[in-house]
């Protein structure tokens, strides 16, 4: 069996690889220092015996290097996952540092392969809707993003010097069980607070593509098993894309409300704060063209992570 190494394993897109590599008969060795991810997280394969879990961090060489020790493939997760208002330190630290400790371990290592979960924030304000991957150039206009980016060409650099396999994730918004963040996790405590009013950042008029977590899983290991070598970057995401007013009145009409007076905050270019890509609708034909199709799309995404966030708060 393969020996698969998954950075950031405990948080939200990273548990349910490990546990879609578990099924696949995979020895997973996780590497998380737990500080945004939790061991509730991968509560239901903890007793696995093809698990391992390493308490580390992917900036700490010996952390790394011990957890790659017989290592077939890298998934590299783990990240500073606050994109809004993220401390631009924090960013380069967790995000480019750590990925450059990594691809020097594996270098070290001999590991080759490696699959990033990078981010739709690499292409800033596109011009072109839906996004290909071939679009150009990539302007990211969060320090998030270009942090992301900067890993995206640390990794293109070991593919072309070294000789390594990999495969980058370019995401829109992954919604879906065990998400504690972003548009819908927000407006329902918002609604859950104050049913009556709900206060939207920037003008309402957003529009981003979202995708559930397990069609982004299948995407995730679709493209790791059909990838041959070299650099290869992939958008995952719905085929469509869906308004932040939509979303609300998608979550006011989950949560059985009436009458909710919705409150803008404006922002700079109806943006919800600095660094926001506005609209974001990425082209997912590269991966279809692989075999994959997302089961839902954004609309039907968004209302099930709403049904499924409402029954866990209320529980």
């Amino acid at each position: 069996m393969k020996k698969v190494v998954i950075t950031g394993g405990a948080g939200f897109i990273g548990s349910y690889l490990v546990e879609a590599l578990l099924a696949r008969n995979y020895n997973v060795t996780i590497l998380d220092n737990l500080s945004s991810g939790s061991l509730r997280n991968i509560e239901g394969v903890l007793g696995n015996p093809n698990l391992e879990i390493i308490k580390g961090d992917i900036r700490d060489k010996n952390a790394v290097s011990k957890a790659l020790v017989n290592c077939d493939v890298v998934f590299h997760f783990a990240a500073n996952p606050e994109v809004r208002l993220g401390i631009p330190t924090e960013h380069f630290e967790n995000n480019i540092l750590g990925t450059f400790t990594i691809l020097e371990q594996m270098r070290k290592k001999d590991v080759g392969e490696i699959v990033f979960a990078s981010s739709s924030t690499v292409y800033g304000d596109a011009k072109i809707l839906p996004t290909p991957e071939n679009y150009a150039p990539l302007k990211p206009i969060s320090v998030y993003g270009a942090s992301k980016l900067a890993c995206e060409a640390l990794i293109s650099s070991y593919v072309h010097t070294y000789g390594f396999k990999s495969i980058v994730l370019r995401y829109a918004n992954v919604v879906g069980p065990k998400s504690h963040r972003g548009v819908v996790y927000d407006f329902i405590l918002k609604l859950k607070s104050n049913p009556r009013k709900l206060e939207i950042l920037g003008d309402g008029t957003q529009t981003k593509s979202y995708i559930w977590i397990e069609d982004a899983i299948d995407a995730t290991i679709t493209a790791w098993q059909k990838t041959s070598g070299g650099f290869e970057a992939y958008n995952v995401g719905s085929e469509d894309a869906i308004s932040v007013v939509e979303i609300a009145d998608i979550v006011v009409s989950v949560l059985g409300l009436e009458d909710v007076k919705y409150a803008f905050t404006g922002g700079i270019e109806g943006r919800g704060w600095p660094g926001d890509v506005k609209y974001m609708h990425l082209d997912v034909s590269k991966l279809e063209s692989l075999g994959w199709k997302p089961r839902y799309n954004s609309r039907e995404a968004v209302r099930l992570a709403a049904k499924h966030l409402k029954s866990t708060l209320n529980s």
